[in-house]
């Protein structure tokens, strides 16, 4: 369930991390500012957003092997209806509906993953599926560099990558079950520990959560819960919030490097340029980033995720203003961008083992969504600001200015989530 779960979302980011390389394609031929653009990509993600809201819920209720695979399909063919855009609108519209589609992924494919896997599992699981998900940003700017390489347009970038998301969706709806029961297999063991008469009495969360005993707060399960239930549980658990607003920023530096990293290093001669395969380390040292935090949360932490998303948080600042006073060409560029991936996408995997951490894994999915919708909130908002301040100061190398502030915010936040 695991390898499958991270096949199929290995290509997911082939529909919305490709953007970036367009930019540059779509500026010269449509004649659309950066700054405006920035406004459609962050219409996508704001997109996702409210998706991510509704179908982390929609996986706790019915099951994420079916919404993830409906994602996949429907995001193909919107990349595919976007790549015929003529004007703002219509790339827009479809854009942004390929960020619902998009929602269907990450958060039911959590809930599949919570369901077969114990608490004290997590962070290795959940560091193995954001590294699935960094080596999807790997492939989406591969292929999106290759075909600007043999000079197909960039209207090709929203086509042929998605091809592969399409293949993975079919794979994953004919592989995973849901559940270990739905193959005949018993429930996990703290599945059958006793469960509280009443989601209403939260007494004995509250208990768990004063002592910081993580591991017992993930043995707790609740029957029966209706979707309003699910979503008060997790919108008034304190520490959950703080976690929700320290993903926030981390998203915000996140996207800043996915979607403005290219049009750094594409440069002004894009189709000419000699360092358009320099952002390429920028997706590895995010997936290698993502499966060394999974397991240090686990392993070094003892399962005390706030520690390793500071640390990392921390580190991404200090790397992330060292690109930002470098030469586009020097040689450090590529060993640092590595870096400044590695730090500040490698908190995702803590990140979202909090979620069954914190509120129990039936409501995983409920949680992940709510999550997801913090981070695609902020990340959308950096998508405008950052190509207006591209403009407006003429330095590309901003980027990197804006998302050492945002993980610098992130880091102090995050000390706070397990007070």
């Amino acid at each position: 369930m695991l390898l499958a779960t991270m096949f199929c979302y290995l290509f997911f980011y082939t529909g919305r991390q490709t953007f970036g390389f367009a930019i540059p394609g779509i500026e010269e031929e449509l004649g659309i500012s950066k700054s405006t653009l920035g406004w459609a990509s962050a219409a996508m993600l704001w997109s996702y957003a409210i998706g991510q809201s509704i179908n982390g819920n929609l996986g706790d209720k019915f099951g994420g092997r079916r919404l993830m695979s409906l994602g996949a399909i429907l995001s193909c063919l919107l990349n595919w209806i976007t790549s015929f855009g003529q004007s703002l609108p219509g790339l827009t519209i479809p854009w942004a509906l390929n960020g619902y589609a998009q929602s269907m992924g990450w958060a039911p494919g959590s809930k599949v993953l919570s369901s077969w896997w114990p608490a004290a599992e997590r962070g290795k699981v959940y560091g193995a599926y954001v590294f699935a998900a960094g080596m999807a940003s790997v492939l989406a700017f591969a292929t999106s560099t290759l075909i600007l390489e043999f000079e197909l347009g960039w209207r090709w970038i929203f086509r042929l990558p998605v091809l592969l998301l399409l293949v993975g969706g079919a794979t994953y709806y004919l592989v995973v079950r849901d559940s270990p029961e739905d193959l005949g297999f018993s429930p996990l063991p703290d599945d059958q520990q006793p469960k509280p008469k009443t989601t209403r009495d939260s007494d004995a969360i509250a208990n768990l959560q004063a002592s910081g005993e993580t591991a017992a707060e993930t043995t707790i399960e609740f029957a029966d819960e209706s979707s309003a239930e699910r979503y008060l549980a997790a919108l008034s658990n304190p520490r959950f919030l703080v976690a929700c607003l320290a993903i926030g920023f981390q998203s915000m530096a996140r996207y800043g490097l996915l979607i403005w990293v290219p049009v750094h290093f594409l440069g002004d001669d894009w189709k000419n340029s000699d360092t358009k395969w320099m952002s390429l380390a920028l997706p590895i040292g995010m997936a290698l980033g993502a499966i060394t935090s999974g397991w240090l949360s686990d392993r070094l932490f003892h399962s005390n995720r706030s520690r390793v998303i500071s640390l990392f948080l921390f580190l991404a600042t200090a790397s992330s203003l060292a690109m930002y006073v470098l030469p586009r060409d020097h040689m450090l560029a590529i060993p640092l961008l590595l870096l400044t991936g590695f730090f500040a996408y490698g908190p995702q995997s803590a990140f979202w083992a909090l979620c069954p951490d914190l509120l129990g894994r039936q409501r995983a999915g409920t949680g992940t969504g709510v999550m997801n919708t913090f981070a695609y909130v902020f990340a959308g908002l950096g998508e405008p600001m950052i190509g207006w301040l591209i403009e407006s100061r003429g330095d590309t190398a901003i980027v990197f200015g804006v998302v050492a502030t945002a993980c610098f915010s992130g880091a102090l936040i995050s000390l706070l989530i397990r007070r």
